[in-house]
């Protein structure tokens, strides 16, 4: 499984990832990774098989590469390895969730 860690993701940023988020609406609208450029998708865990289609590219080119962040990693752990075994190849996981950015990137994300 490929992961990337909260300082890591900083310099992914260039190749222009989309940020799916896996966790429940609450904690979404608590505290969210937002980097200017890049497209957030919101999407809890339980709903990624029915919402796969969101993640493939509607012309059937080069996946987009897809960066998971639920709070600390373990759910968007699993998100990643059910992705890949839909074949979705560029499929990352954020190494610590969102705590981890919080605590080694950006503070003014609450803790919770």
């Amino acid at each position: 499984m490929k992961q990337l860690g909260p300082r890591e993701l900083l310099d992914f940023q260039a190749e222009k990832p989309l940020l799916l988020d896996v966790r429940e609406p609450w904690e979404f609208a608590l505290a969210a990774i937002r980097i200017d450029g890049l497209r957030t998708l919101h999407i809890p865990m339980n709903e990624i098989p029915a919402r796969l289609a969101e993640l493939l590219p509607a012309d059937g080119g080069a996946a987009q590469p897809i960066v998971c962040i639920c709070h600390h990693g373990m759910r968007s752990a699993q998100v990643v390895a059910f992705l890949e075994r839909q074949g979705i190849e560029s499929a990352y996981n954020l190494a610590g969730g969102i705590a981890a950015w919080s605590e080694q990137v950006d503070a003014g994300v609450p803790s919770y």
